[in-house]
């Protein structure tokens, strides 16, 4: 038979003995019941919503429920040497985490205590875990881009700075992978990346942070950890944390971008810890709140207006699905959220198509606004010759005849996809994707064998930064694209095409 607080014989027993005595203020409870990362503690009458209390052991709690004769504490730590009836503290503290320059290329728990064994965190700034999101009069349009350096997105589906986009797949079809790309093309652009890693292996957390650091990534980013060996607490917490972390800079009128790896596994550690609490579960058990919990957290992200310091907060949340599944709760819940979603298929990424982008499904709410004027004109027709790609494919499969106008149409979209292929850990600067981008829409490489495409375009580049170099340059720096320039990267296509014939004897 389940215990329950309110019928626990000795903390009656201290009510009557305290009865008669006069009032004092008393700013400890007392453990009624333990388990499973949660306490109910009796007692802590004035205690405040989200504070931070403190056992015997010196494990750290956070009060996540009040009810009319105890309240809910998660444990952010073990319960080793916790009882029922040992004290427990008031903080007077609102739970927050520390921010600032100093956790750049640091690992740190959700509490902002560091893993790396670099030695203590000094700084003077912290922020609390909840914050209130901008209001509409304190933002303004997303209206620049956060390159990512991968060709499918930059081109098809942009990024701007302040924008939330989902990145939707099942495991193993190169989510993190994304991230990893994304955060590695941030080098030297002034955006500081926060990466949440929420209940994976900590052997995978380990490799992640190697690579970061192999490509020097890590003095511009923050790599928090709940990994799946954490308790519930922490890992509910740990996309509060690092939205905190990234909101120090957005405030301060820079950009910073946050990675959650993945909000499904957060979703599941929040039912657990309202089940436990006894909260009404919902659809799949999930509380009826857990709407509320991703959206208060992905509102934070906002580009922000100029009077304001004009800062960012870009949110990229990852959702994981279960067999190609995105009508589940959680994924709909999170697409509803975000403005647009980027899909990876299985089927692609097993085919070789590497990032496995669905472009049919995949879509960006802010769209062109988020490129610059050099993307946006050659990036136009792109999506539509692919989408009109994939619509004759599947037409073709039944074997019927072809006019000449189907065959090019084929041959177009076969060649953007093997262009929009590329290795992963290899981000592309914007003069790369923007050059390669015009002759393939322009269909300079439609007469080119499929197996020769990628070779086509790693000598091109090195064709243009021989011969051209004031091409890019101008494309890098003034991010326009106008017609002498068009103009100028069709010629030397022409005459680079030409010796790439010869050389390959086609």
């Amino acid at each position: 038979m389940s215990l329950k607080p309110e019928e626990v014989a000795w903390a009656i027993e201290e009510e009557i003995k305290n009865f008669s005595e006069e009032l004092a203020l008393e700013s400890v409870g007392y453990v009624l019941q333990l388990g499973d990362g949660i306490a109910r503690v009796w007692g802590l009458d004035d205690v405040m919503m989200s504070e931070l209390v403190e056992f015997s052991n010196g494990t750290i709690g956070m009060v996540l429920n009040l009810e009319s004769d105890c309240v809910g504490v998660v444990l952010f730590g073990t319960d080793h040497g916790i009882k029922e009836k040992d004290i427990v503290k008031r903080t007077g503290k609102i739970s927050s985490v520390p921010v600032g320059e100093a956790l750049l290329g640091r690992v740190v728990n959700p509490l902002g205590m560091p893993l790396d064994g670099k030695g203590p965190i000094v700084t003077s700034h912290s922020r609390p875990l909840e914050s209130h999101s901008p209001g509409v009069v304190d933002r303004k349009p997303v209206c620049e881009p956060l390159q990512t350096g991968i060709k499918a997105i930059d081109t098809m589906i942009p990024i701007g700075l302040g924008q939330r986009q989902l990145i939707i797949g099942d495991r193993q079809t190169g989510k993190t992978t994304l991230i990893l790309d994304t955060i590695i093309n941030q080098k030297g652009k002034g955006v500081f990346c926060f990466y949440v890693a929420i209940g994976q292996k900590a052997s995978t957390i380990s490799r992640f942070v190697a690579l970061l650091e192999e490509h020097g990534a890590m003095e511009y980013t923050t790599i928090i950890v709940a990994s799946a060996s954490d308790p519930a607490p922490l890992q509910y917490i740990a996309p509060y944390a690092g939205t905190a972390m990234g909101e120090y800079f957005m405030y301060k009128g820079q950009h910073a971008a946050c990675f959650y790896d993945d909000l499904s596994k957060h979703a599941q550690a929040y039912r657990q810890l309202s089940l436990l609490l006894r909260r009404p579960p919902g659809r799949e058990a999930y509380p009826g709140d857990i709407f509320y919990q991703h959206a208060r957290l992905l509102e934070r992200a906002a580009k922000l207006s100029v009077y304001l310091g004009a800062g960012s907060l870009t949110a990229i949340p990852v959702i994981e699905t279960q067999a190609n599944d995105v009508t589940t709760y959680i994924p709909t819940n999170v697409i509803s959220i975000t403005d647009g979603q980027i899909y990876l298929e299985p089927d692609l990424f097993y085919a070789g198509v590497r990032p496995a982008i669905n472009v049919g499904i995949s879509a960006s709410r802010v769209g062109g606004k988020a490129q610059v004027p050099a993307m946006k004109k050659v990036a136009g027709s792109l999506r539509l010759d692919l989408a009109q790609y994939r619509e004759l494919a599947a037409f073709t499969q039944f074997g019927s005849e072809l006019d000449d106008n189907t065959q090019a149409q084929l041959k177009r979209g076969e060649v953007m996809v093997e262009l929009l292929k590329q290795n992963k850990f290899s981000p592309y600067s914007l003069e790369k994707e923007v050059m390669i981008t015009l002759i393939g829409t322009k269909g300079y490489v439609d007469d080119i064998p499929l197996n020769l495409v990628k070779t086509f375009e790693a000598e091109f580049y090195l064709y243009m930064e021989k011969n051209y170099a004031d091409l890019p340059e101008n494309i890098a720096k003034t991010k326009q694209l106008d017609q002498p320039a068009i103009d100028s990267i069709c010629k030397a296509t022409v005459e680079f095409k030409a010796i790439f014939k010869k050389q390959h004897g086609l």
